[in-house]
């Protein structure tokens, strides 16, 4: 089988085709370090870390450069304004890389409780200022940019009568440089549609550097051409992000890439939709900005207890990484409780026993699942088909069905690829008080054993009704007993 992925650019989806296999460049915008993670940032770095472990599965050697930024990032991602990390730095009196080490370390210990795999280089914007001043050169001597006041700007509608500026995201470019041909003569800017490439500092702005044009800092656009052609070359494979990000972001990189280089650097396109809160986009701008700490945690009023991590990563993988999810402390419940039938499941398949023959259906789960993974990364079929395959483990459990050797073995050996090493999912027991917690439940469960050897139905019932009154479901088997929470 064969890897479709949807290309944004050519709006369809096409055959995976590296440019030099078995070598796979995947270049990823990351996080903007001015704040605390919530779950839309959640999603880009979950739907990216299925494709990077599908892709290795694959067989590929995939190289992931996944950028931070940590300068340029001005207020309302316009031309103008406050660079957010200047402004939290000053407000809180810190040195602006105090900020972004801050939110940096909490970032990555949120992906490592989401199970998203590290990037195999993550380049800081703040550490590429002289490849970022190289690439404006560039542009302006292939014709495409122009100085003003000690700031460097890209000039659109230049550039739109070579290219096709809008290509990416379907804007009629020429009717916006159309409505936006005069500007009041306040502006540095020629057309309003012209976006910054460098920008000269105003005498507070904290964080510049020299340039051949002044001292100032980048254009926010500019940090993810440098960076991804520095590390994947001139043409790479992937490049991925959030929906919110094509335009003018994704835009903008096209259009540096070309009048840089000639050419354009990547050869697809991915995006994944946004998560919402009843049909809004989540945001700190909306009010309904919801921290991945205050999942963990619970504390929020719009949710109903905390959610762990893989509850979270199982609530974004139900849904395919295109379409919109739209969050509610219910539908979160609901993914909660479809994680543990799962993962229950999981469980129960270790402990399973072999027969002669097998009568419950288990053949072509890997193919089926393969299947799904290769149309377009499409994560709730396989989640579909592994609840299918639940069913015959719950079968043969249960005593009521038999499973073959071979059978088995492939039934575990499917199992593990798709829930741990592709999707990523992992029981909540990593620390040594959970582990502790598991050994306390199943020692209590051994004496009601040892009660009911002894018809001591006193004791049984005690310690089963209690534990049930707990929120703990027992279930007595031929070999002992299971339970779950």
């Amino acid at each position: 089988m064969k890897l479709n992925v949807y290309n944004t650019l050519s709006r369809k989806k096409e055959v995976f085709e590296p440019l030099h296999a078995p070598n796979v460049g995947l270049y990823v915008c990351g996080p903007t370090v001015y704040g605390d993670g919530h779950l839309g940032h959640a999603r880009p770095a979950i739907t990216f870390d299925i494709l990077f472990r599908y892709l290795t599965h694959l067989g590929y050697k995939v190289r992931y450069v996944r950028n931070i930024t940590d300068v340029g990032h001005l207020e309302h991602d316009a031309d103008d304004g406050e660079d957010k990390i200047a402004k939290k730095a000053r407000l809180d009196q810190l040195e602006p890389m105090e900020v972004v080490q801050h939110y940096l370390l909490r970032y990555h210990k949120a992906m490592e409780k989401l199970n998203v795999l590290p990037p195999s280089i993550e380049p800081h914007a703040s550490g590429h200022i002289i490849e970022q001043i190289e690439f404006v050169k560039k542009i302006l001597e292939a014709g495409y940019a122009y100085e003003s006041e000690g700031s460097v700007y890209f000039d659109v509608e230049k550039y739109n009568k070579d290219y096709n500026y809008g290509k990416l995201s379907g804007r009629n470019i020429d009717e916006l440089l159309e409505t936006t041909r005069e500007l009041d003569g306040q502006s540095e800017k020629r057309r309003s549609a012209d976006f910054a490439l460098w920008k000269k500092a105003a005498p507070e702005h904290i964080m510049h550097w020299p340039s051949p044009w002044s001292e100032g800092f980048p254009g926010w656009h500019l940090e993810c051409s440098a960076m991804g052609t520095k590390y994947l070359g001139d043409t790479f494979d992937i490049h991925g992000g959030g929906m919110d990000l094509m335009f003018p972001h994704h835009e903008a990189e096209i259009a540096q890439s070309c009048a840089a280089l000639g050419h354009e650097s990547v050869k697809y396109w991915m995006h994944n939709n946004m998560i919402t809160i009843n049909g809004q986009k989540m945001g700190k701008s909306l009010g309904n900005f919801i921290t991945l700490d205050q999942f963990f945690e619970g504390n929020h009023p719009l949710l109903t207890q905390p959610f762990a991590p893989m509850t979270i990563r199982f609530f974004i993988l139900q849904a395919h990484y295109r379409s919109t999810v739209d969050f509610s402390s219910e539908a979160l419940v609901a993914s909660e409780k479809g994680l543990a039938r799962l993962m229950e499941a999981y469980e129960r398949l270790q402990k399973l026993q072999a027969s002669a023959e097998t009568t419950v259906e288990v053949a072509g789960l890997r193919e089926r699942c393969e299947e799904a993974m290769c149309d377009d990364l499409n994560t709730p079929i396989v989640i579909s088909h592994l609840f299918e395959a639940s069913k015959a483990i719950n079968t043969v459990a249960d005593g009521k069905g038999t499973i073959s050797e071979a059978d088995l073995a492939e039934l575990k050996e499917v199992f593990k690829l798709f829930i741990e090493d592709i999707l990523g999912l992992q029981t909540e027991s990593g620390s040594g008080s959970n582990e502790a917690y598991k050994k306390a439940i199943d020692l209590l469960l051994e004496m009601r054993l040892e009660a009911k050897r002894n018809k001591d139905w006193a004791t049984s019932d005690k310690i089963r009704n209690e534990l049930t009154a707990l929120g703990f479901n027992i279930k007595d088997t031929k070999d002992g007993f299971e339970w779950s929470l």
